[in-house]
């Protein structure tokens, strides 16, 4: 039999044992919840677009352009801010003025034309002021409302007559994370001296790897959808 004096100091040995091994938890639980919180943060967009915009995180709004679609010349920029955890899914609805289906403005005046768009976009880390994504050509963009779809009928007396469009409705679910953008065009980059910008664009300091983009046609595509995915530095 195990003299008494033997069998306690094993017992406290025990105890000892399982205490220290309890107390090890906690710190693994601490480096997990840091590493799950460090992916989430404030983020800081600058946006200029011809003529309007509204961008959501996921399916939730997080701004609209100030200036309504149904101003004819919207030449504007925005600067807001936002949380969100890694990574980010960005989604924009981006519009040219149009005044009607036949994608033309001014009708009925001597200068009744079709409009040009033109969108430049940059989101920066807040806390740190570093630039974690710019508009280029790896946007996926699909284009809903296209007109006029024959660029002749410009100048017609009754373009309503004459200038045919194609519209579509929003693809059901296009700003889930996990939406399939495969078959959208990739956004087309274009200069200064191509979309003319002006009325707040000198006014944000643009990082030299941001693009000017919109789809293939600047002056036919008049409402497009747009996406980006933000993963983490």
């Amino acid at each position: 039999m195990m003299p008494i004096r033997a069998a306690l100091t094993a017992i406290f040995a025990l105890i000892a044992g399982c205490s220290s091994s309890t107390t090890d938890a906690p710190v693994s639980t601490a480096s997990s919840t840091a590493s799950s919180t460090a992916a989430r943060g404030e983020f800081t967009v600058e946006v200029w677009a011809d003529n309007w915009f509204a961008m959501y995180l996921g399916d939730t709004l997080v701004l609209e352009d100030s200036v309504p679609i149904t101003t004819e010349r919207s030449f504007n920029s925005e600067t807001f801010s936002f949380d969100g955890s890694y990574p980010l899914h960005l989604n924009f609805v981006i519009k040219d003025y149009k005044q009607n289906d036949t994608g033309l403005e001014y009708i009925g005046q001597p200068k009744q034309q079709m409009g040009d768009g033109g969108f430049i976009a940059q989101v920066t880390n807040t806390k740190t002021g570093s630039v974690v994504a710019v508009t280029d050509r790896s946007w996926r963009c699909l284009v809903i409302h296209e007109a006029p779809l024959d660029k002749s009928c410009e100048k017609d007396p009754n373009p309503s007559e004459t200038c045919e469009f194609s519209s579509s409705e929003e693809p059901p679910g296009w700003t889930s994370a996990d939406f399939d953008t495969s078959e959208w065009s990739r956004a087309t980059e274009y200069s200064e001296d191509e979309v003319r910008p002006k009325d707040g664009y000198d006014q944000i300091t643009w990082d030299d790897s941001a693009r000017l983009i919109w789809t293939s046609d600047l002056e036919t595509h008049n409402t497009l959808l747009c996406k980006v995915t933000i993963e983490a530095p």
